[in-house]
């Protein structure tokens, strides 16, 4: 499938954007490990957390978790630590996102894990049994999923958990915001040194919570507004807090360098806070941004500053190679679509020094990465008739994406 899009001729909305993925992935684990007594409200509706609602419900012998890399994670630890025995598996491109790290981890502290395929790689045959914990040392320059999924078991572990994180830590927002969420179902987790966390054994309580909207998704409209050229342009963005633990509300601040205004409103009869959306013509002359604590915010950021025409020096993308697809390869490829030439440095810089070529206007591929149809759709402001093949790929984060679109005043043709 392939959708062309058209801009709209004004811009003038109010989304309701999806429940925090991030957040809501944790709460489900965080809850089962609870007891499972009273379910998260506002939950995602994206695949990620579809999948880990399926297997928290049937709990089969074999887990199918598709393309959902938080899911395999967070459920590699939960099941070292469940009842029973399963297999966790994926996609073809799942069995080639590394795990050993984890599951090394795992095994250090007696867990019962064997790979079923290439040593280091899903799928995995799991055991659980308990773990009594203690003190652990991970590389923290990998992946933050793999010290969150550590951290969520911790309380449950005999003698809780002292993680103690080498080299620079990526993601740092993510595991704070990991502990945040496990403080508030009772958990008693900390940092005790810039690269230490202490988890006491302090079981889970089961509590009534709420999802926050998604900063992740936020972000794309904010990428809209910075696009759009219409003096009265208004967005309004509902579900979003501010002071938000999310790492990626941090796109507010970027956005901001770029003209985007955010102001928070008192929230409405419905108790839902809402960000309105205002744009002030600048021009920035460049930016430079390390993204190595928000690095899904990077695809949005190169797309947005190609198309205003602002040249960049992105620092930080070492993770981008290991997600839904090389995502630095993948954006050097579509953006020379547009006429947008980018160099790469040790596969950890994405450079834009305003080199151009003659765009080509061909369909930009998605690559089974759901970041790249959101971010790349806003680009239809500065390309009428962009097209994007396989659009059907934001069900992994953003499943409404293309009808709230539409709401904005897009037209979207199908082919």
């Amino acid at each position: 499938m392939t959708y062309t899009l058209q801009g709209p001729g004004r811009l003038d909305a109010t989304i309701d954007l999806p429940a925090s993925k991030s957040i809501s992935n944790r709460a489900l684990i965080i809850n089962a490990l609870a007891g499972n007594e009273i379910c998260p409200t506002n939950l995602s509706d994206c695949d990620d957390t579809r999948v880990i609602v399926a297997a928290l419900s049937a709990m089969p012998d074999v887990i199918d978790i598709g393309a959902a890399g938080t899911a395999m994670r967070f459920l590699t630890a939960l099941l070292a630590i469940g009842s029973g025995e399963h297999t966790i598996t994926g996609t073809a491109r799942m069995k080639q996102r590394p795990i050993a790290t984890l599951v090394d981890a795992l095994r250090y502290m007696g867990a019962d894990i064997r790979y079923l395929g290439e040593e280091g790689f899903p799928p995995l045959r799991i055991k659980g049994r308990h773990l009594d914990g203690g003190r652990l040392e991970i590389a923290g320059n990998i992946s933050s999923q793999y010290v969150s999924a550590l951290l969520m078991i911790a309380p449950m572990l005999k003698n809780g958990l002292e993680l103690k994180l080498t080299g620079e830590i990526a993601s740092r927002p993510y595991i704070d915001l990991t502990l945040w969420t496990m403080s508030e179902y009772g958990a008693v987790a900390e940092w005790t040194d810039v690269d230490t966390i202490r988890v006491e054994p302090k079981p889970y309580s089961s509590r009534n919570y709420m999802i926050e909207s998604d900063w992740s998704a936020a972000s794309y409209w904010y990428e809209i507004m910075a696009l759009s050229s219409f003096r009265d342009a208004r967005i309004r963005l509902t579900g979003l807090h501010d002071g938000s633990r999310q790492g990626d509300s941090v796109a507010k601040y970027i956005f901001s360098l770029l003209g985007v205004k955010t102001v928070f409103e008192p929230s409405g009869n419905d108790g839902r806070s809402v960000v309105r959306l205002t744009h002030h013509r600048t021009k920035l002359p460049r930016l430079e941004y390390d993204f190595f604590s928000s690095p899904d915010l990077a695809q949005t950021f190169v797309v947005t500053c190609g198309m205003m025409g602002i040249p960049f020096h992105f620092h930080g993308l070492a993770s981008l190679k290991i997600k839904e697809t090389d995502r630095i390869e993948a954006l050097k490829a579509e953006m020379r679509k547009l006429g947008i030439v980018l160099t790469s440095i040790d596969d950890t810089q994405l450079i834009w020094d305003g080199t151009r070529c003659e765009p080509t206007l061909e369909p930009i591929e998605t690559y089974n990465d759901h970041r790249m149809a959101l971010a790349f759709a806003p680009a239809a402001f500065v390309f009428p008739g962009l097209k994007i093949r396989n659009p059907e790929v934001v069900s992994k984060s953003y499943p409404r994406f293309w009808d709230d679109i539409r709401k904005a005043g897009f037209i979207i043709n199908e082919e």
